[in-house]
């Protein structure tokens, strides 16, 4: 009788191992996650943060907040950071050392300046264009209905930018040489740093008219729309954009330049009056 109850505990020792040893046993333990995710059993390290400063002239002041969110959304790990002045003032900061990672100008000859210096990585590319205005105060009761009109002694004082630093201001005095009243114009004149400066100035009323970017005029509603230039008028009113040389993040601001002729950037800068080039 004990040989057959020791032979029994043998038999039952024998079947539970057996079984554990078709169920697989006890599950593995799961592998210990130290940094980084983990994709088809690699490890994925995740991508160091950066920030880019990208110098962008004042008519881009309102677009390029939407481009930012929407490329920051796709590339969370890069964080863009915009300085705002005109394209001369930004040329000349890049020219000067200044740790700016792109470029973003409103007209091609600030572009080519800097290209031709070997500041800008690569080639630049045209992105969009744009159209000049003559605005008024909304509530101004001077009657104009054209650049050449600005002549007029109906017109006391004209806002308009720095034609050898702004591509606004030489787009501006290009409109009044075509039309023959340069020398009238800018007899009553002043001169604004920016584009935004002649825009506060024409919807302040402290200027009776003002020449600014059609992108700039439909911002706000007080100042009104007199004449938008034919192209004709002037040189190609162009925004290019560029890799400034000197920047440590070649990578992530060719990745920001690409997303500029993305669809969903296209969408962005024709909702903010843009055509793409």
């Amino acid at each position: 009788m004990k040989v057959k109850k020791i032979i029994g505990i043998c038999i039952a020792i024998m079947l539970v191992i057996a079984m554990s040893a078709c169920n697989g046993g006890p599950p593995p333990a799961p592998p210990q996650e130290e940094n980084g995710t983990e994709q088809n059993g690699e490890e994925v390290q995740a991508a160091d943060p950066v920030e880019l400063l990208i110098g962008a002239a004042m008519s881009l002041a309102d677009v390029t907040v939407d481009l930012a969110e929407a490329f920051e959304r796709e590339n969370e790990h890069v964080t863009l950071v915009f300085t705002y002045a005109s394209s001369g003032a930004l040329q000349g900061q890049i020219e000067e050392g200044a740790p700016i990672d792109i470029f973003m100008s409103a007209a091609v000859a600030q572009m080519r300046n800097l290209e031709e210096q070997g500041l800008i990585y690569g080639e630049s590319r045209n992105v969009v264009r744009n159209t000049v205005a003559l605005i008024v105060p909304a509530d101004s009761d001077i009657e104009i209905e054209s650049f050449e009109d600005v002549a007029l002694d109906i017109v006391g004082i004209v806002g308009v930018g720095d034609p050898e630093a702004m591509p606004i201001g030489r787009f501006a005095q290009e409109v009044f040489v075509y039309f023959g009243v340069a020398d009238e114009v800018y007899a009553k004149a002043v001169i604004a740093s920016d584009v935004r400066q002649i825009l506060t100035w024409v919807e302040l009323g402290e200027v009776d008219a003002g020449v600014v970017f059609t992108t700039d005029a439909i911002t706000t509603d007080d100042v009104r729309i007199i004449e938008i230039a034919d192209p004709a008028f002037h040189s190609p009113s162009i925004n290019p954009v560029g890799i400034v040389a000197d920047s440590p993040h070649i990578e992530e601001a060719q990745k920001f330049v690409d997303f500029l002729f993305s669809s969903t950037a296209r969408a962005i800068f024709e909702s903010h009056g843009f055509s793409m080039y």
